[in-house]
């Protein structure tokens, strides 16, 4: 087995750098694989056009005599394109993506008379076979049937031969068995939400937009080098495995020079992204070695989720080309730095304003202090939600492991706008002074433009932050699909946006106030309940966690106590008031959450026991007997003086029989905790089970393993170590 890994050594070392074609401008080529409005223009009829924009920007539904003429447009484009087959593209509730391929070429009942077929039916809804994706006991087995429906705002693209379209995921009962879904119905709810908030400030405003920015964090680990290894394989992470001597300390990867053979696979994703229409505009080394991010301009949530997805996939095809291998895991490796997904979120109006950017004015300042509160009054409200929104196996690995935000969710928006919120909590109860209002506007508000333009401080160990024009929700893991954290995030906004008019309509009718007047005490009140959610400070400090504690913040480090969360009475109302999901559908995300997470470490648990006793117990083993050799060699030269000679020898077989030793135990032990967990029948007490007793035993197996890596010849060892896989690129 160690010449497999000397093999792929040798392979990579002696990796040529693969050529990417050269295309035109970015600005020529954007888009030039996705039906956009240029191509709808060119292949639709105008009535067809008109109703695809119009369900685009008001959610009208499509008439099934106008879907025909749309799907003729997309095909006849799609043809012109070489297009053999199309797909309805969605996102179910595995986390990644799914198709499934047909194609345009039809027969007649003879067979005869082929024709390049594709019609409005095809377009708008097709059949999957539900019962193999998760739906948490929405579905049995034997119902089968879901829907896939075709989303016109999130425009059909090619991908290779293939016509994909974006669609939702449905049973037969109408359940959400996508991501997709609640997303838009979030989407609805924000909209119409801070769209009526909005209205104070600016009558013309008829819709607002969420935008989002996300920041993808990843490995590049040569093909050959990860195929060596079993963990990587089948699990996204090494669970074996000593730190390497030289691993970031330097910080000489960050921002650092980028390797030619990396910079070339960037270079060929961006074009393929270009052609798919997805904006990344920034590429660089992050801090672990062999880590790296990709960022594009600010997308609509909705596209960006999708483009992000999507992404994804297209990440590993070019990979592939480049023999690479893309990992997505928040640790795969122990001992650098994880990946995240930094969600940068913001809301903008139809009048071309983000309403998380101060303005000019006292007015405009205040509509940027409205929403600039009421969000981390949100977050305030629902922090354990939003700390479940973002709960996975893997993500446990990274959140408070000193690299990334802790699992405590906490609000940090820099010393300058503390102050302003300072100033504004001493606000009068009631009616303003005539003195009161003008220095608050002038001197409090007024200020906002220039304080904001000198607050340059960040803070990365806050999970969700200020910064500057938007709030970066740092805590999402790298794997993660948008969706979830966006989702929760757009909802609890929304909830909040709309109990804030409420209170201020309230203001406004009982004790006859002003708007300005009204929304500025139920401002005040809102700051003084919120301050236990702000936290200026070191994130990753011990007494942090204890002054979170004293603030009654919660601190849920695993996924199986954070997910608690998504199901108690406060989230199902939340969802259930907002029409976004009822509670059948989210009891059924918790199940299911649940479900993949006992089963990943389920599998862990499997291939760790596996490469310990097939991989590194029998290679200790043989170098054992190699040292025994020897003892028994120099015994016959030096007879009685043997002991002294081979003193260290001895003690070195010694010490790998105590790690052998070890290693067995602990993975007899693991095993059949692993039994008694899969006997239990309630998912919950399963997936603790799997958390509490099973996984505590992959570092004490982890640290035998790791031990007998140092002590065991290199040409006997059978794993690619981390300085190979981390440095050789």
């Amino acid at each position: 087995m160690s010449t497999f890994r000397f093999q792929a050594l040798k392979e990579t070392a002696s990796r040529k750098i693969v050529a990417v074609e050269k295309l035109e401008k970015k600005s020529k080529i954007f888009g030039s694989n996705v039906f956009n409005d240029k191509s709808m223009r060119q292949f639709l009829t105008p009535e067809a056009y008109k109703a695809v924009k119009n369900a685009i920007q008001n959610g009208a539904k499509i008439d099934r005599v106008v879907a025909d003429q749309i799907a003729m447009g997309m095909k006849e484009w799609a043809l012109s394109k070489d297009v053999t087959h199309y797909t309805h593209w969605f996102q179910p509730l595995t986390g990644s993506t799914a198709e499934k391929h047909d194609a345009f070429f039809e027969t007649s009942f003879d067979g005869s008379d082929p024709v390049e077929k594709f019609g409005g039916s095809q377009l708008v809804q097709q059949e999957p076979d539900a019962s193999s994706f998760p739906n948490g006991g929405i579905r049995n087995t034997f119902e089968a049937r879901g829907y896939t429906a075709w989303d016109p705002t999130s425009p059909a693209f090619i991908y290779g031969t293939t016509l994909c379209i974006p669609t939702i995921f449905v049973s037969y009962t109408g359940e959400a068995l996508d991501n997709k879904t609640p997303l838009l119905r979030a989407l609805q709810a924000i909209d119409s939400a801070a769209t009526d908030v909005a209205k104070y400030f600016d009558k013309n405003v008829k819709k607002v937009t969420p935008t989002l920015g996300w920041e993808q964090e990843y490995f590049l680990i040569d093909k050959s080098l990860a195929n060596t290894r079993p963990d990587l394989l089948a699990t996204g992470r090494t669970l074996l495995g000593h730190a390497s001597a030289k691993g970031q300390q330097l910080d000489d990867h960050y921002f650092g020079s980028i390797p030619s053979r990396v910079l070339n696979y960037m270079r060929d994703l961006e074009n393929e992204c270009m052609l798919l229409g997805i904006p990344v505009k920034t590429r660089h080394n992050e801090v672990a070695p062999s880590q790296f991010e990709l960022a594009p301009i600010f997308e609509e949530i909705n596209l960006a989720v999708d483009h992000n997805s999507l992404l994804m996939d297209v990440m590993q095809k070019v990979a592939e080309r480049h023999d690479y291998k893309v990992l997505f895991h928040e640790k795969p490796f122990k001992g650098v730095n994880g990946s995240g997904k930094h969600n940068n979120w913001s809301l903008a109006t139809d009048t071309g304003i983000n309403l998380l950017a101060p303005g000019k004015t006292p007015m405009s300042n205040l509509q940027f202090l409205t929403f600039f509160i009421n969000t981390i009054k949100a977050v305030h409200d629902y922090e354990e939600l939003l700390r479940a929104a973002i709960a996975s196996a893997s993500n446990d690995h990274r959140l408070g492991a000193n690299e990334a935000p802790p699992a405590i969710i906490s609000v940090f928006i820099g010393q300058q706008l503390t102050k302003v919120l300072a100033e504004l909590e001493g606000v009068t109860k009631g009616k303003l002074s005539p003195e009161e209002k003008t220095d608050l506007k002038l001197n409090v508000v007024g200020k906002i433009p220039d304080v904001l333009l000198d607050n340059t401080d960040r803070n990365r160990t806050s999970p969700f932050a200020f910064t500057g024009n938007k709030f970066e929700f740092r805590a999402v893991g790298s794997s993660a699909n948008c969706a979830t954290s966006m989702t929760t995030l757009n909802a609890i906004v929304a909830k909040q946006l709309k109990d804030f008019k409420i209170e201020v309509d309230a203001l406004i009718a009982k004790k006859d106030l002003k708007k300005d007047e009204a929304i500025f005490n139920v401002l005040r009140e809102y700051i003084k309940q919120t301050k236990n959610i702000l936290f200026e400070g070191d994130g990753y400090s011990e007494a942090w966690e204890k002054e979170a504690k004293k603030r009654g913040l919660s601190n849920h480090k695993t996924t199986p106590e954070a997910l608690k969360a998504k199901v108690s009475k406060k989230a199902i109302d939340l969802f259930d008031e907002l029409s976004i999901m009822n509670h059948v559908e989210v009891e059924a995300r918790y199940e299911i959450e649940l479900e993949e997470y006992t089963k990943k470490i389920q599998i862990e648990g499997r291939v760790l026991g596996d490469i310990a006793r097939n991989h590194v117990v029998p290679t200790a083993i043989r170098y054992q007997n190699t040292l025994i050799e020897n003892v028994k060699g120099l015994k016959e030269i030096f007879g009685k003086d043997f002991e002294k000679i081979a003193k260290e020898q001895i003690s070195l077989i010694k010490e790998i029989s105590e790690h052998i030793e070890g290693i067995n135990t602990k993975v007899d032990a693991m095993v059949e905790e692993r039994k008694k967990a899969n006997n239990l029948t309630d998912i919950s007490k399963m997936a603790a089970a799997y958390c509490d007793k099973v996984k505590p035993y992959f570092e004490e197996i982890r640290y035998h393993s790791d031990k007998l890596e140092l002590l065991v010849d290199d040409e006997m060892w059978t794993l690619v170590k981390y300085r190979e896989l981390l440095f050789l690129r």
